[in-house]
């Protein structure tokens, strides 16, 4: 008589955590690979940032001042650096706040060079909006009084461009050359029949005007970036 020869032994079914257990570690591994991906996205993008906040310090690298003799006071002009077709932007950091202003190289050259040359290079900073109307504010004195300078004028820019709100010129005064410092952002019409004189329309203001409104004699320049575009 036969016997019934013993049938393989099948193997029992998988607990739960033996079911899971690999799935599990390839979830890890995948969870991994996303957070390293996500760490490398941050680290670009703030690497983006930074050439970006870069750019426009590279892109003045050139512009230097001319001989400076005093904190404020130079030889002569300002050498020139940059160009008719760069988009050029200021920002006016005020105790009242911030004043954007888009200057115009392709009107007043010289003048927007001068701007820029200064303002880099720190001029502006701490200096009063020593002139504040109902129409106008004026800074850029160091002497905080209006009759002071870099130490040179510059030369008559002239343009068709209107003065109205938010337009910025350079301070002359009547009969004299134009101040080589001392700027103005106009905030209500023109006295009168508006200049009768040359005042170099450099710039205008895009954002902050109320910021202009709101500026007294007792306000002062924190500082003025320069960006490039």
């Amino acid at each position: 008589m036969s016997q019934r020869r013993p049938q393989p032994r099948r193997p029992g079914p998988l607990e739960p955590d033996q079911l899971e257990g690999a799935p599990r570690g390839r979830q890890a591994l995948l969870a991994l690979l996303i957070m390293a991906v996500l760490i490398a996205a941050v680290v670009a993008s703030g690497l983006l940032i930074n050439k970006a906040l870069e750019a426009p310090s590279k892109a003045l690298a050139n512009c230097a001042t001319s001989t400076q003799i005093s904190a404020h006071e130079f030889i002569g002009a300002q050498p020139m650096c940059i160009t008719a077709s760069q988009q050029l932007q200021a920002t006016i950091t005020t105790s009242q706040g911030d004043i954007v202003i888009k200057l115009h190289p392709e009107i007043a050259p010289v003048t927007v060079n001068n701007f820029v040359v200064l303002a880099i290079h720190g001029y502006y900073t701490g200096l009063q909006f020593w002139k504040s109307e109902d129409w106008v504010v004026q800074a850029g004195d160091p002497l905080n009084n209006g009759r002071g300078g870099p130490g040179y004028n510059l030369p008559d820019e002239p343009s068709a461009q209107a003065w109205d709100l938010g337009a910025v010129g350079m301070a002359r005064v009547p009969g004299g050359a134009v101040n080589g410092s001392q700027f103005f952002i106009q905030k209500a019409p023109w006295p009168g029949s508006g200049p009768t004189a040359v005042y170099n329309r450099f710039g205008t203001v895009t954002s902050g005007m109320d910021k202009v409104q709101a500026i007294s004699g007792s306000d002062t320049i924190n500082s003025i970036t320069i960006n490039v575009s």
